[in-house]
């Protein structure tokens, strides 16, 4: 992002938010959570594919985050590190428990909107197959064309080459087409994705 760009504003206001709190201000965190829970949040939903669970996982995130602040180096944007920590919340809580991702249901369906169901079951569907995925390939398609984090930015947030994200991220667009391919044409029957092994580092 080049001089004056919105981003880099915004970098620099989450920037010096970050140093208040380190700095000692009680209020500097509380504002800059504030600014960006929702995206945070729904990252932990995507990721871990229930709404409690990331709920969770996004507050053991913020505590970590609170308390890492003043291990913060700036090498990549504010957003990005917290996107990192996040991730990370969410990885540990997917090991610790081991538990299948679940699909969270809508907590409202307008009964008077009949027209709406169908997209609802629809949503679901895209939900359930994305929960389906080996959690490396959810990130990068959570991360990207989710949260619209560029690759490289993506790679920082996993900690992985920008490669890796690209494979993982077209290894996991090829398995939706294959478990969505019957929304596309409604004659077809929801295909089962081949089993694969779990990815290596580079995967």
């Amino acid at each position: 992002m080049g001089p004056g760009g919105s981003e880099q504003d915004d970098d620099g206001g989450d920037r010096a938010l970050l140093s208040a709190h380190v700095s000692g201000s009680p209020d500097a965190f509380e504002q800059l959570i504030r600014l960006h829970r929702d995206r945070l949040y729904a990252v932990a939903v995507r990721t871990l594919g229930d709404r409690e669970e990331a709920a969770d996982a996004l507050q053991d995130a913020l505590l970590s985050a609170f308390r890492a602040a003043p291990s913060y180096r700036g090498e990549a944007k504010v957003t990005t590190w917290l996107h990192r920590v996040v991730v990370n919340a969410c990885l540990d809580r997917a090991r610790r428990r081991a538990v299948r991702p679940t699909v969270p249901l809508p907590a409202q369906l307008p009964a008077e909107q009949r027209d709406r169901l169908g997209e609802r079951e629809t949503a679901i569907e895209v939900t359930a197959a994305l929960a389906d995925l080996p959690i490396e390939q959810r990130l990068a398609i959570v991360l990207v064309d989710l949260q619209g984090l560029g690759v490289d930015e993506a790679a920082h947030v996993l900690g992985v080459p920008s490669g890796t994200v690209k494979s993982r991220r077209s290894r996991g667009r090829a398995r939706l087409a294959v478990a969505l391919g019957h929304l596309r044409n409604p004659e077809t029957p929801a295909a089962v994705p081949p089993t694969t092994a779990p990815e290596g580092g580079t995967a």
